[in-house]
């Protein structure tokens, strides 16, 4: 492994851990460089996912997304709940700590949807607070995900990719690039997302995720329950070569692939960055025989 950016490591190739694979990992192994957890599946829960998780994390790295820190909310920091997280942590000792820019609740209700922000300068200066106040308290640079949407504000003042390039310089936090969020958001607003891509700071960048989108016409929504898209592998391509090789996380939420089959659907972006990023590519422990792209 490698330590490009931010003092965090390019952790090869890896999967979201989901209840739906624990017996076949716990019986055949982990088959990847390293999982993602979503941070609240394991707040206060210690079963037999948590003794999975407690067994594959001596032999691969792992991860923490959350979904409820609400970043964007003008509710209040929720100081319970960074607690715990900061508990959590200590205890897995992750590689890092991500969540998305959005705003999930007000009033202290969590409508467990990650809902868009109106981006201004006004918001801009709240959230840039209060990742400072986050880092500060968990000790530790915080990774945020671009968010997919499917509405803007009308009196936001500046683009997304603009919001989040001038939070990582000057808050000093990661960026977990989302390149299915990217595609998805540019369809159903109109925008270029290679033009995204190419203005974020490539040098706070340590993660990529790959989806599939569901596709309905008019707009696209991020189910995360198809295979990745040839318009997503092309975007990645290009991330990849932009950032010299970063941690790459393939989301699968719904209709979930046998594990097998989710392994062949990663090994795709391993044989794409083979043949045409080869640069890009770090020495990882789970690597597996790669599947050539569909």
């Amino acid at each position: 492994m490698t330590e490009p950016r931010l003092g965090l490591p390019n952790l090869g190739f890896g999967v979201g851990l989901r209840n739906t694979h624990l017996q076949h990992i716990a019986e055949r192994g982990a088959g990847v460089d390293w999982f993602e957890i979503i941070s609240e599946n394991f707040i206060g829960h210690h079963g037999y996912a948590r003794h999975v998780l407690d067994r594959v994390r001596r032999d691969v790295p792992i991860v923490m997304h959350g979904v409820s820190l609400s970043i964007g909310s003008c509710d209040p920091l929720d100081r319970g709940y960074l607690e715990q997280l900061r508990r959590l942590a200590e205890a897995l000792r992750p590689a890092w700590l991500s969540d998305h820019l959005c705003w999930s609740g007000v009033a202290s209700v969590n409508s467990h949807d990650l809902l868009p922000m109106p981006l201004t300068e006004e918001s801009y200066r709240h959230v840039r607070d209060r990742v400072l106040e986050v880092q500060d308290f968990l000790g530790r640079p915080l990774v945020l995900e671009n968010p997919s949407s499917y509405l803007q504000f009308a009196h936001s003042t500046m683009p997304e990719w603009a919001f989040l390039a001038r939070l990582a310089g000057e808050s000093g936090c990661g960026l977990l690039l989302d390149v299915n969020n990217v595609y998805v958001s540019g369809y159903n607003h109109g925008f270029d997302p290679e033009h995204y891509i190419r203005q974020l700071p490539a040098d706070h960048i340590v993660q990529i995720h790959l989806a599939g989108p569901s596709d309905c016409g008019d707009c696209l929504i991020d189910t995360h329950d198809h295979p990745v898209p040839d318009r997503v592998w092309q975007l990645y391509l290009q991330a990849q070569r932009r950032c010299g090789g970063v941690s790459t996380l393939l989301e699968w939420d719904a209709d979930i692939p046998p594990y097998p089959d989710l392994l062949a659907e990663l090994d795709k972006a391993r044989r794409l960055l083979t043949e045409h990023a080869p640069e890009t590519l770090t020495q990882g422990k789970g690597s597996h025989a790669p599947a050539c792209l569909a």
